[in-house]
Order: structure tokens, then sequence, then C-alpha cells
């Protein structure tokens, strides 16, 4: 999993990336056509239209909605397809439009364990032959999924108000049901950050699709109008040498540098034919940024007593502004990177919630009130209306009810600092803490005995205590 979600590095809100890459094609997925609900299943259809048992591709082909695009390149022992299933906009009312959803596949064997992986974005930069940590540990299949509204899975026309975490888990949960006709075995999802967090948010609606489910790295903001979590967080991870050198330099760019660093962001935007028509100015990304700083710092940060090199106040301005903008990714910033993530600061400013970080060493600096907000991320056209009850609603199901769970966190990780926890009425549910690691936890990151307690689990669900299948 390290790879894929290290590219979603660049920007983050509450422990929520966003990818900072080139802004991918969005192509129109085309209205019309038969629903999937409203195709007879395979084995309704005449013996004769049924595909010879072996035949792979036919078979996935034969899942009603399923559409095989082409097979790509795939690890040894694997094939790998780029797969499109048709769902729903809106899951109350099926007949009222459709849209179709990117998949990936690697199959391994039909009677080995699937694993269900999403990122929580889309697929237009995951390699189409990566393996999560789970699906490697239990030897698996794997089906990725792109999140509805991103990528090429957008509805046209596109209704905000279809956007939320239940038509996301019920897209899950269609999909988990139409692939079991081929994949009988267990059934395990998984994802980081976001990704983790639309796991834990399938399992809350559908709890009995899959056996078990890892999340990464996913925080879990109950409450948006308090985010003092994360200010006590950050102001005690890392060494007080890397704190201040961090604070020094924030109040430099937003003091005596300011002017100096607004207009090298400004001469860079220009130079690449960026804009910063949606956040506003380079003097808005510059303060934005500025306060972000720390968090994003210690997302990328394994060892607590390493400054990363963090420039003094009086570095040469190059210097400053190149380390600066590696470590905030500043493109991320830019319309032309903000466009293909609008879905996921819709989401934050709905339903997940997001960090406005304390500042009082920056007092007197400041001159944008709200630049926090969600609202500086998603065109004025696009409604927001938060709905408080969304995350108190998952985190009760998670402490009441959450079963066959495992919460995954890196020690030196912001986004642990508001986490998920299990309760008494939580069965068979463990949170697990890397030590040493940032944003990027594994399994393979825990202590050792921690980390044979949390494979043995998922084994278990996985029920993959014989070798695999030849």
């Amino acid at each position: 999993m390290k790879n894929t979600r290290r590219s979603l590095l660049p920007l983050l809100l509450t422990g929520l990336l966003a990818p900072g890459v080139a802004a991918p094609s969005v192509a129109a997925a085309r209205p019309g056509g038969a629903h999937p609900a409203m195709v007879p299943p395979a084995a309704s259809r005449p013996a004769a239209s049924r595909p010879a048992a072996d035949d792979l591709r036919a078979r996935i082909a034969a899942v009603p909605g399923m559409r095989v695009i082409k097979e790509n390149p795939a690890p040894a022992g694997y094939r790998s397809f780029a797969l499109v299933y048709r769902q729903p906009v809106d899951h109350r009312h099926p007949g009222k439009g459709s849209f179709e959803q990117r998949l990936s596949l690697l199959h391994r064997s039909t009677v080995r364990p699937m694993v269900l992986y999403t990122n929580g974005y889309d697929l237009t930069y995951q390699d189409p032959a990566f393996r999560a940590e789970p699906t490697r540990i239990v030897d698996g299949n794997q089906i990725s999924v792109e999140q509805r509204y991103f990528g090429t899975s957008r509805p046209r026309p596109t209704d905000w108000s279809k956007l939320d975490i239940r038509q996301a888990a019920s897209d899950h949960h269609r999909l988990v049901r139409a692939l079991k006709t081929v994949y009988r075995a267990a059934w395990i999802s998984t994802g980081g950050s976001k990704g983790g967090m639309a796991t834990v948010y399938h399992r809350r609606f559908y709890p009995h699709d899959v056996a078990g489910s890892v999340a990464y790295s996913a925080p879990n903001n109950t409450d948006d109008r308090d985010d003092t979590a994360e200010d006590r967080f950050l102001r005690r991870v890392g060494s007080p040498a890397c704190r201040s050198a961090l604070t020094a330099v924030q109040r430099a760019m937003l003091g005596t540098r300011r002017a100096e660093m607004a207009g090298r962001l400004t001469r860079w935007a220009a130079g690449h034919g960026y804009t910063f028509r949606t956040i506003g100015s380079a003097d808005r990304v510059l303060e934005l940024t500025v306060l972000l700083l720390p968090m994003v710092f210690w997302m990328q940060k394994e060892a607590t007593d390493d400054c990363g090199g963090i420039p003094r106040p009086s570095a040469d301005g190059e210097a400053l502004y190149a380390w600066f903008e590696g470590v905030t990714r500043l493109p991320a910033y830019t319309d032309r990177h903000l466009a293909p993530v609008t879905a996921s600061y819709y989401q934050l400013g709905t339903q997940l919630g997001f960090v406005s970080l304390a500042s009082p060493h920056l007092a007197g600096m400041l001159r944008h009130p709200g630049i926090q907000e969600m609202r500086t991320y998603v065109p004025r056209g696009i409604p927001l209306r938060f709905q408080p009850d969304a995350m108190p609603d998952i985190d009760r199901w998670v402490r009441q009810h959450g079963s066959e769970l495992l919460f995954v966190y890196g020690e030196n990780d912001p986004a642990r600092a508001e986490p998920f926890r299990t309760g008494r009425g939580s069965r068979d549910a463990h949170v697990y803490l890397a030590p040493h690691t940032n944003h990027l936890a594994s399994i393979d990151k825990l202590a050792p005995r921690d980390r044979a307690r949390a494979t043995a689990a998922l084994r278990r669900w996985a029920a993959v205590d014989s070798p695999p299948a030849s």
C-alpha cells in the first residue's frame, strides 16, 4: 500500500489526503442504458448464454452491469483487468439515472479471498499491479474501487446531494454482491486515510458484506466544532527543537518574509501556468499552507527528532521557498489540481469534518479569516451544508456494534489525534499503533507482538490457514 498512498501526501486536512498530481481527464459517464437492477441475473438466463466456467474474462463480463475494458500487465500469478460497473446515482431511487464506476481487478484464484480496496479518491494514478498489504498477507484477489464523483466515476449532470457516505457505501455493497457470484471465498475490505474511513462507513451500513476490515490512518472527527485534540497533538509531537523551528519558519513566512514568499509563489505559478482562482490569491494560498505546515510536516516524518532540514528564518530566499514547496506540495492548491478533487472537499464540508488549527503564535499576522474552512476549496456554485450527526453515528456504531475491525495508526501521525476507538459493544476489534511511523502506517511496521496478532486476525477472517490454491 505504501507506493500508492505516498502519492496522496501533498494536501492534508484532518488527515485526509488529496492527490497533488496532474489533473486526470474526467470523462462523462454514459447516461441511460439498462440499470443493473433491471438486468436478469446470470443464473436466470438461458444456459446457452452462460460462459464456460474456465473463461474468467467471460465470467466477469457476464456479471450484470459489469463491463471489461481491457486486460493489463499483472504480477506473476495474477491477471489484471480494467473494469467499469454501472451504479445508480441514487440508491434510494435506482431508476433515476446511473453512472459507470471504474474498477481495477487483480485476479489470483476464484477460491482465494477477495480484498475490497479503496483509496477514497480516483484510480488514475494507481498502478493496476498494486497490491494492498492485506491482499499480500492473505494472498488474495483484489478489487480496487474508484470513489463516486472522482475520476471518471462521476455522474453527468452532477447532483452533489448524492455524494454522501451512505451512497458510497451502497456502491460498495452492490459491487460486493455482484462479484460474490464469481468470488465466493471470504471478503476483506481495506483502505488508508480517507479510504480507511470509507472502509469503516461501508461496514457501518452493510456490516455483513465482508468478513473483516483493516483501516489505516483513518481519522474520526466526531465533533467538527472541536479541534483541540489536533492542537494538543501538535504541541507534543517531535522534539521541542523541531517544534520551535517550525514555529520560527511560520512566523517569518507570514511576517518579515511574507511579501518575498508571496512574490515567489506568484512567479512560480505564472511560470507553470497555474492559477489560484478557487482559493483566491497567492497570498491566501501562502497563509493557508503556512497554517497547515506543522500538520503536513509531521504526517510525513517517522523520526520525531528528525527536523528534516527545517531552514532558519533568515535562510536564503530560494532555499527557504524550495523547502516549503517540497513539504507542502504547493501544486495541490492550484486550480488545475483542486478541480479533480472537489468531491473530497465537498465531503469534508458536508459530513467528514475538517481541522482549523489554532495559531496563537501567529497573532497579528493573519489576514484572511476563515481561510481553513472548506468553502475555501469548493467553488461557490456548489452548496455546502454540514451534517453534524453523520460522524457521531459512525463512531457509535464502531463502539457499540463494530466487529472484525483492525485500525492501524502511526505514532507520529496527526491523524491519530482523533482516532477510532473500540467500546463495550465491539467484538474482535483492535486498535494498533505503529511506533516511529507517520501517515503511512502498516501492519508490517507494528511492534512484533502486535504485528503477529493483527496478521493472525486478518488471516483468520479470510480463512487462509491453508496454502494458496494452485
